[in-house]
């Protein structure tokens, strides 16, 4: 049987079944003129807060779908495996948006906040000009005045920020030193329209042009002291459990493309011909498609038990870097066979292998390059001590 209902329920299969016929029917006949006229579309994501995708993690108290992680990880695979764009915006919406204000958010915080997402976006403020792999380089600055905060500073490559239906973002700042001379990190909710607060739409993107990606500025942002999310100085831990977690969507999307791209691939190896065969019978060209299948069906296991790692409370620091490490340079090897194997067709827009080809290589960047998840594996390991 393979990878895609192996160890899933039934619940898990009959998702697969739908998400993969929402993607097929609704977004994919879209997908190549979004991409092409870079359109975050307002339309789309309605449809996909009303199929229940936006608020998938939100539990069921806060009008939410309330999914276990597995099977929101088998939603976010089945939308890449079409269209990365529409998959990122549910992906970063409930990994990073939604996961620091589920997890270290207060009561009052949570109950405000989490039933408005599952039909509105949230932003996660980490990257910043000088600080994405080094987040430990963080320099927007919050100082205290009174019972108020003053937010200096900016983000950058911030997905779902500057929508029209984004409510706000979660944003890590400086507040001070710790003891021991370290940096002391808190996370504030800031809501979009706060006086000081910008989030400007970016554009020009290789990749991923039909999601929103934002810059944000703070130019003497004003909050309250009841919009610091957790506790005061426990910012960077939020935001490396979040990473952890998030890292494991981006292996499914990964996942996601590289399915897609294979698919692709086989379909037009088995129909195209040469010499009076078709190309699928060349060795040269089987022996790529074996590999593939191969590196999906590995990938998707080792995935999927990462996440029953998740839910039994372990810790998958290591686990989560080697998974999104593999499963990204998976896709970027499915995405370059799947030019190769369409030839000069697979560098057309009108294909669809010239647009996966695009979309896979943030996968390699995104919440951690693969030079750090080496690092941290290395880390992990040993290696440096």
């Amino acid at each position: 049987m393979t990878s895609l209902y192996r160890n899933l329920s039934d619940e898990q299969i009959q998702l697969r079944h739908t998400v993969r016929k929402f993607a097929e029917e609704v977004i994919k006949p879209v997908a190549r003129k979004l991409d092409e006229e870079e359109e975050f579309s307002y339309e789309m994501t309605e449809k996909l807060a009303e199929i229940g995708f936006l608020g998938a993690t939100i539990p069921e108290e806060y009008g939410g779908s309330d999914l276990d992680y597995l099977s929101y990880l088998v939603l976010v695979e089945e939308l890449a495996r079409v269209d990365s764009s529409q998959a990122i915006t549910v992906a970063a919406h409930n990994s990073l948006g939604i996961g620091p204000i589920l997890n270290y958010g207060n009561e009052q915080q949570k109950e405000y906040l989490l039933p408005k997402l599952t039909n509105h976006l949230w932003g996660f403020g980490l990257t910043e000009p000088d600080a994405g792999s080094d987040a430990g380089n963080t320099k927007t600055r919050a100082y205290q005045v009174g019972e108020d905060w003053k937010i200096n500073g900016s983000k950058i490559f911030i997905t779902n920020a500057s929508t029209k239906i984004t409510l706000g973002s979660s944003v890590l700042t400086v507040t001070g030193q710790q003891p021991d001379g370290r940096k002391e990190y808190t996370t504030f909710i800031v809501y979009n329209g706060t006086e000081g607060f910008e989030a400007k739409a970016m554009k020009g993107k290789m990749l991923w042009r039909a999601s929103n990606t934002s810059e944000l500025y703070f130019n003497d942002c004003i909050v309250s002291s009841d919009n610091i999310l957790g506790q005061r100085g426990d910012g960077f831990k939020q935001m490396l459990a979040t990473l952890d977690k998030g890292r494991l969507s981006i292996a499914a999307m990964s996942l996601g493309l590289a399915q897609g791209a294979y698919e692709l691939a086989l379909k037009y190896a088995k129909e195209r011909k040469t010499f009076g065969r078709n190309i699928s019978t060349y060795q040269s060209i089987a022996f790529k498609l074996a590999d593939l299948e191969a590196g999906i069906e590995l990938g998707r296991t080792y995935l999927y038990d990462v996440v029953k790692m998740l839910e039994k409370g372990e810790k998958i620091t290591k686990e989560s870097a080697i998974v999104k490490l593999y499963c990204s340079e998976l896709a970027h090897k499915a995405a370059d066979h799947c030019v190769q194997i369409h030839g000069g067709y697979g560098l057309m827009k009108e294909y669809d292998a010239e647009r996966f080809y695009r979309d896979q290589k943030i996968l390699e960047i995104g919440e951690g390059t693969s030079e750090i998840q080496r690092l941290v594996i290395a880390r992990m390991i040993g290696c440096f001590d």
